[in-house]
């Protein structure tokens, strides 16, 4: 992940509108304090670090930038220390400003965040800030209205696929139409996942097929999935049962990754309108109490159950 991460603003695969705007600022000497923000593995710090390296020269950026991340102690004093007193000194030899980059700024505390609005007020001048959070709703409203916010959706498989294919060539992966299929669809629009996800796999089977990509993340196939849903509806209840336990032993499957791809597949099936939506809120229910932290196997049963329901609702409509 480290070894591809883009260099330059031009390396970056997408969010091609976002970039220009900020090659726009750099390039006319105006660039705004800035708040990126999106789900993780779409590139905000990879922009920030790339912008970084075009301003500053390999020998001023230690001089010149200051990276906090949430590992980092950013509590109210960092903000009123080290962060204070960088941003307040100028540097002597060289015009322009500093930069400091706090990643993962929804960790920090509130008052962190209230001590921080201060400071990026009084020294605009001479530093500029850029908060890098998952949530724009962690950061507070005062920060937000100080800064240009740019947002970071998940990548497209258009964008994912190309550079991936990038470092398959250049790492000599052998990776099948599938595998490619399987990774985008796994990833779902996160860069970093996507290449770990390769990574281990290529590690752990030597290809990269659909199959073993499932393995290696644990998620069930498409197949097992398609089973499991024919048991649930035309099997008798204890058939089902011990079916699908064994399944899931033998895969070592989470009922939890089983119930959201049935729910697409739920999608999918042809329900008569009313049926459908009685399993979905079932469904729906079953997910909430796993995520309590209920009994996997009594929470199997309850949606086998759901299946077999709408199975003879089914069929006493037709």
């Amino acid at each position: 992940v480290e070894k591809y991460r883009p260099q330059a603003l031009s390396e970056l695969v997408s969010h091609r509108d976002i970039l220009s705007t900020v090659q726009r600022f750099i390039s006319e000497d105006r660039l705004p304090h800035l708040l990126l923000y999106g789900p993780p593995g779409t590139g905000k710090t990879s922009t920030i670090l790339a912008c970084a390296r075009q301003l500053y020269r390999d020998r001023e950026f230690g001089s010149m930038v200051l990276e906090l991340n949430a590992s980092d102690d950013r509590g109210i004093d960092i903000v009123r220390g080290p962060i204070l007193s960088f941003a307040s000194t100028r540097t002597i030899f060289k015009k322009g400003f500093k930069l400091v980059i706090l990643d993962e700024a929804d960790a920090m505390t509130q008052d962190a965040q209230n001590a921080l609005r201060r400071v990026i007020e009084k020294f605009t001048e001479n530093t500029r800030f850029c908060l890098i959070c998952n949530y724009l709703s962690k950061i507070i409203p005062a920060l937000q209205s100080r800064c240009t916010r740019f947002r970071f959706g998940p990548l497209t498989p258009e964008l994912m696929v190309p550079r991936l294919q990038h470092v398959i060539q250049e790492e000599g992966v052998d990776v099948t139409e599938d595998g490619m299929k399987a990774l985008v669809t796994l990833s779902s629009g996160d860069m970093r996942r996507a290449l770990n996800i390769l990574q281990s796999t290529s590690m752990a089977f030597g290809k990269v097929t659909e199959e073993n990509v499932y393995t290696c993340t644990g998620h069930p196939l498409k197949s097992d999935i398609a089973n499991i849903l024919d048991w649930m509806l035309n099997q008798d209840f204890s058939t089902a049962y011990h079916k699908i336990m064994e399944l899931k032993t033998l895969k070592g499957l989470a009922l939890q990754d089983i119930l959201t791809e049935i729910h697409l597949f739920v999608h999918r099936v042809d329900f008569p309108p009313s049926i459908r939506i009685q399993l979905l809120i079932k469904m729906a229910d079953i997910e909430y109490r796993l995520a309590a932290g209920t009994n996997e196997k009594i929470q199997l049963s309850s949606l086998i159950a759901a299946f077999q329901v709408t199975r003879d609702l089914v069929v006493a409509e037709a």
